[in-house]
């Protein structure tokens, strides 16, 4: 039976950390989340739930509470910019009968995170403290003593273990000393949303979109954001020579809009980002009693949706061994087989196929252009490719390999 001798401190009140507080909190486990932010933030990132988180979701009592506030989108498709054909569509609506949710919700992250909290985190054993950040971390005989500061000032909590799910720049990775293997990209993105509904001008737009462009790409989505009619969303690549002033300037955002999609007047704009974009992976996802998930376990480009749900996959897989662990049916070595798991589908997977989707999407040379083309519409074409693509693509193959691992 859980105690209070097994709390878990979980860094980051994200969608990650909130999904591991919520599973650790339902196999009895208390749970402490620190967030840094002084109120839970309405950050404008991911905002794709792929079906094979939607079933852990599920497993959770989640997934029927959102749908109702979110987009169901079953289908999403690849377009040839220059052109303006569509080169392919893939509708998960063709798997209906082999999985329990054929289909995507678009739901903001931050809805998530705000949906979990609202529902479960009200009590001392699901305990989510907002201005409070962790800045030491001391393994002791029998978890890990955490200090932190909060308006209160400085001071330390005990705890079993911490798990770092507090973003691509986390504290508890950089004091662990974990490095964080990759790369950055030599470009920047730009993510606009405006409220003019795009498919009044281009029709043949889904509810998730990807543009390819020798010369600028284009991923572009819709989102419910704050009201019924629901924002779109273009995200574009941005040159190292054009600095953040610049390419958040009214003007210049108008500029990318008019061009994406030319229009009489101008486009409304709810908000507008530009971001650095990284492919890493941190070298173990397990140091001592000191665990990562999510985006301080790994990082992406957002072209496929993965970064979230690849995370919260990582809270799942480890809520099912930490389970164990704090139980006493198993040693701490199975820890090392969740950061083997995991970081294999953050490799193998989640790395693997935003590279390759950002390749499809920026490839300049015309013939490996058309080349690709026609192999993704072959792929689209025939059921069994097809199907192939979509597991692959909502990452139902990446749990699969993943749990292949001993």
């Amino acid at each position: 039976m859980a105690t209070e001798s097994t709390r878990v401190l979980i860094a980051g009140a994200g969608p990650v950390g909130m999904v591991c507080a919520l599973a650790l909190n339902r196999r009895g486990i208390p749970v402490t989340v620190f967030e840094s932010e002084p109120a839970p933030v309405k950050d404008q990132r991911a905002a794709t739930i792929h079906p094979s988180t939607l079933e852990m979701l599920d497993d959770l009592g989640v997934t029927e509470k959102i749908r109702a506030d979110s987009l169901l989108s079953s289908t999403y498709r690849f377009h040839d910019r220059p052109t303006g054909e569509v080169v392919a569509e893939f509708d998960l609506g063709r798997l209906g009968n082999e999985l329990r949710f054929p289909y995507v919700l678009q739901y903001e992250q931050y809805k998530l995170t705000a949906a979990i909290a609202a529902e479960y985190a009200n009590g001392s054993d699901f305990d989510v403290r907002f201005s409070h950040t962790l800045t030491g971390l001391t393994e002791t005989a029998n978890g890990v003593e955490v200090e932190y500061t909060s308006p209160a000032g400085t001071e330390r909590m005990p705890s079993t273990y911490v798990v770092g799910c507090d973003g691509g720049r986390s504290t508890v990775r950089k004091l662990a000393g974990i490095e964080f293997e990759g790369f950055t990209y030599p470009e920047r993105f730009i993510k606009i949303a405006t409220s003019f509904d795009l498919k009044t001008v281009r029709p043949e737009l889904s509810l998730r979109n990807y543009f390819s462009d020798p010369h600028e790409w284009a991923n572009v989505f819709k989102v419910r954001g704050e009201s019924p009619e629901g924002l779109w969303r273009v995200i574009l690549p941005i040159g190292a020579d054009e600095d953040d002033a610049t390419a958040l300037s009214p003007a210049r955002v108008e500029q990318r809009l008019q061009k994406f999609l030319p229009k009489a007047g101008s486009y409304h704009v709810e908000y507008r980002d530009v971001y650095g974009v990284n492919q890493r992976v941190a070298a173990t996802f397990r140091k001592g009693r000191i665990l990562l998930a999510g985006d301080s376990a790994h990082v992406n480009n957002p072209i496929g949706g993965m970064g979230m749900n690849g995370g919260i996959h990582d809270a799942i897989n480890l809520t099912e061994k930490l389970t164990k662990v704090i139980a006493g049916e198993a040693g701490d070595e199975l820890l090392d087989l969740y950061s083997r798991q995991r970081r294999h589908a953050a490799v193998n997977y989640v790395q693997a196929q935003t590279i390759a989707n950002k390749r499809l999407l920026e490839e300049r040379d015309p013939e490996v252009r058309r080349q690709k083309f026609s192999e993704l519409r072959r792929t689209a074409e025939n059921h069994d490719t097809a199907r192939a693509y979509m597991r692959r693509a909502a990452l139902f193959d990446s749990l699969q390999d993943a749990a292949a691992i001993t």
